[in-house]
Order: structure tokens, then sequence, then C-alpha cells
């Protein structure tokens, strides 16, 4: 039976994750939104991937997540390697580009870049004190101008004068588009400044100080909005790569180190039908006062972490065990 391997990328934004062959064909994706509910979202990923595999005799050999639930899901989906955003997506990017230099990330919540130097990732940013230059940002603005985000892009294409707008601060963002829709300015060159300030924010915060060198790879959600790829290739002078499935690449990353892992297992898609329950405790057996959180799995406990030693997890296991 031909193998499989399951890479699940979970962020709070948005959930993404990918099947691949032995030779790292992708047999199967899912990308959804996260809706504040990282297990429920992972059932949902999980149930659109088996109904793709339903005609194929492919057995899931190895699990990798990453993201910022990937302790979570990792606990839930047993997987054998769990890594942090860096690692999987310059892993899935080398894949597909070995002469990478930079990788430019924007998500739902954060954004990132990798510098990359003979295959090696070098040096990193990433920047998640402000929403200004990510996409939940974007589907804001995009809310508060009726147009739904999929067709900012090809509205920031039409601009020929695209509005100045304050990118530093998500609230100086905003009430600066609602001043200059107000005084007249065309959406579509308010589109194309928000696609100007988004990578303006990205350039002057997340790669302040950074030696950006061609080639260079630009994924994530947003990159799939055109304006903000133009945007990117104007600002830095430079040519911007972006792939179909550069959305999916932390994914892909982390199943790929799955499958280098060399560790197999017995994974079922029926998973999504149990139930698993997450907890939080303060352990309160030294000056630390670790918050542990935990996930119970019909009723047991399965995993935990948060913890400074195994005293904290061990108490929080015995109350879980009650």
């Amino acid at each position: 039976m031909p193998k499989g391997h399951l890479g699940v990328d979970i962020g709070s934004i948005s959930t993404k994750a990918v099947v691949l062959a032995e030779d790292g064909r992708v047999l199967g994706s899912s990308y959804l939104w996260t809706e504040g509910n990282p297990i429920g979202a992972v059932k949902r990923v999980l149930r659109a991937l088996e109904e793709q595999l339903a005609d194929s005799e492919v057995r899931i050999a190895s699990v990798g997540t990453t993201g910022s639930a990937r302790e979570l899901i990792g606990a839930v989906l047993g997987a054998q390697v769990v890594k942090n955003e860096i690692t999987a997506h310059a892993m899935g990017t080398l894949s597909l580009h070995p002469d990478v230099r930079t990788i430019f990330e924007i998500g739902g919540q954060d954004s990132k870049i990798i510098i990359v130097r003979d295959g090696v990732p070098v040096d990193y940013a990433m920047n998640t004190l402000c929403a200004a230059g990510t996409g939940s940002f974007l589907s804001s603005q995009s809310r508060r101008l009726g147009i739904p985000v999929e067709e900012f892009g090809e509205y920031a294409m039409r601009s020929s004068r695209p509005t100045k707008i304050a990118g530093r601060c998500t609230v100086f963002a905003e009430s600066d588009l609602v001043h200059k829709a107000q005084i007249g300015h065309a959406v579509e060159d308010i589109i194309a400044g928000l696609c100007n300030a988004i990578v303006g924010n990205y350039l002057n915060n997340v790669g302040k100080g950074k030696e950006i060198e061609e080639p260079i790879v630009f994924q994530g959600g947003v990159s799939k909005n055109v304006g903000v790829v133009d945007a990117f290739k104007r600002l830095t002078g430079h040519d911007v790569i972006v792939d179909d499935i550069g959305h999916l690449m932390g994914a892909v990353g982390i199943a790929l180190l799955a499958r280098s892992s060399g560790a197999e297992c017995d994974f079922s898609f029926s998973v999504r039908d149990l139930v698993f329950q997450t907890m939080g405790d303060e352990c309160e057996g030294c000056a630390n006062s670790c918050e542990v959180v935990y996930v119970l799995r019909d009723g047991e406990f399965l995993d935990g972490w948060g913890a400074r030693c195994e005293t904290g997890l061990d108490r929080v296991r015995r109350v879980a065990s009650g």
C-alpha cells in the first residue's frame, strides 16, 4: 500500500493540511478558516482530505504539525513531528526552490521573513504585535468597504493613483481609510493604497535590517492578492515568485519533515470522530505557578504542556484523571 504523509499547519485564522506522496507530490489538500476552534477545524480538514483520497489506497504513514496550535493538534493527531512555522516554511519552500534566498510570508495574524543562504535558514524575523500588515487587517477593511477580500487585488491593479494610507498602525490605518473614503477617493485607489501600506509596513518592520536578495518567494494567504504582490515588486525592485500552493507551504514543509523523520504511525481518519476537550490549570507546586494546558480524549488525559518541570504535568494528570 503506498504511503502518504500528513502535514497540518494550524493558525489563529486559517488551517491548512496536505497529504504528500513518497515522492513529494500533493495528493490532497485543504484550506479553511479556523474560526476560533482549532480542533473543530482539523476535523473538517481531515474530512475533506479523506474525501479526496477516497479512491486511493494511500496509508498515512507519518504526521507533522506546525503553526500556533501545533502542540495541541500534535497531541490530537499523535504527530511524529511538531515544529515551529519558520522551520516548516523554510523546508517547504526549499523543496520547490532550492536556490531561494529570501522568503516573505504574510498570514492571518502575523508575518515573517526568512533569510536563506546555501539552502540553510540563517536569519528570520516575525511581527506579531500589530495586525496592520496581515491578512486579518485586509479582511476587516474588506468588510468596511463592502468588497470581498478575494477581489482586492483586481481592484488595486485598476488604480492609477493609489491613495496614501497610514499603515504603521491598525487604528491609524482604519481611521485614515475612513477619512479618505469620506472625502471622495476612489475605492480602487484606496485598496491600492492599502496594498502599498501593507508592504511598506512589512519592509520597514519585519524586513528592517535584513539583506533581501533574489530569488524571493512570497507565500501565505496574502500572496494570493495580486495588488500586494505588485507592491512588493515595485517597493523592493525585485521579482517576486508566488506558487500556486504558496498558501499551503507550512503544511507541505511539516509533511516533508514528518516523512524524513523515519518514524511511522498507525493513523486513521476516524480520529475526527473522537471527542476532545482542552483544559487549563495553574500548578501551585512552587513559585513558578505554571499555567498548564492539557487535552482529554473521550474524557481521558491525552497530553499536556506549559509546565517547567514534570511535577506540574503530573499534578494536572492526577486532576484530569479524577
